[in-house]
């Protein structure tokens, strides 16, 4: 069935449109939030092996023989303080992403429900954005445990700053709502380990999580620039270690957009969406 209503009215959303449109997205979110609130530690704990294997391979094992300065600023302590930031990114990217997307196509491929959410009359946007939502707060749940694991590492309290928390949701936004588009597209569970190799993987590690991309010779330095991780990356980075002065502030408004876009892509897709 293809949903009729249309993405865009050609009069300015109202302010009883405005709180329907909100009411509408909180609805759709917590129709996922009462069966995410059952599995809270199963999903707070199961995008935390990576990064803790990532942390000891890199941080304490490879770490160890790089020096400040060295191949990293010297604003840091140790190769371990540089990554940590990098890890609460990598965390919050692949839970956001890989919940969304598998709760997607769960409804959509195996339970074969996802037919009633689409005869929901709500606006298709807030379908996007309440699913979205829902991605953000996995990524949040799994990016609090590695955040635990930074704070007992190093003792910065500036891993809770409000300018971390906020680069933090805006890059769980942004690959929830990736998600939410894969999990509209594909057509089998194999489509989904495509995308997790050939967009995930790669991006796990060229987005800025291990290495500082200013290093990179030119043409790298453009692909790794093209990643909405690195931006994340560094600028969890900059909020944790460095002054405001040498804040990235570019950050927050490019993942901003590209959340933005991508809601606005999704939300077109449940707009022609047919099941």
């Amino acid at each position: 069935m293809i949903y009729q209503r249309s993405l865009f009215s050609h009069k300015g959303l109202k302010t009883s449109q405005f709180q329907t449109l909100l009411a509408d997205i909180l609805t759709v979110f917590w129709g996922d939030w009462l069966e995410l609130r059952v599995r809270i530690t199963q999903v707070a704990a199961s995008g935390l092996i990576s990064p803790l294997i990532y942390i000891l391979a890199f941080g304490l094992g490879l770490g160890s023989s790089i020096r400040p300065g060295s191949g990293i600023s010297g604003s840091y302590g140790n190769y371990l303080e540089f990554i940590l930031p990098g890890m609460v990114a990598l965390s919050s990217m692949t839970i956001s992403f890989g919940g969304t997307t598998f709760s997607i196509c769960g409804d959509r491929l195996f339970t074969k429900n996802f037919e009633e959410l689409l005869l929901v009359p709500v606006h298709p946007l807030a379908l996007h954005i309440g699913k979205m939502l829902a991605g953000v707060v996995r990524g949040l749940m799994t990016s609090g445990s590695v955040i635990l694991v930074a704070l007992l590492f190093t003792g910065n309290w500036r891993f809770i700053h409000p300018l971390f928390l906020l680069l933090l949701v805006l890059n769980c936004a942004v690959f929830a709502g990736l998600g939410v588009i894969v999990g509209l597209t594909v057509r089998s569970l194999e489509a989904v380990g495509l995308y997790n190799n050939f967009i995930i993987i790669p991006m796990s590690f060229l987005g800025a999580t291990f290495f500082d991309p200013s290093t990179l010779p030119g043409i790298l330095k453009v692909v790794v620039y093209l990643l909405p991780l690195t931006y994340a990356s560094i600028g969890l980075r900059a909020a944790a270690y460095l002054p405001l002065s040498q804040f990235p502030w570019y950050s927050v408004p490019i993942l901003l957009i590209i959340a933005i876009a991508l809601s606005l892509w999704g939300a077109n897709l449940f707009s022609r969406q047919q099941d």
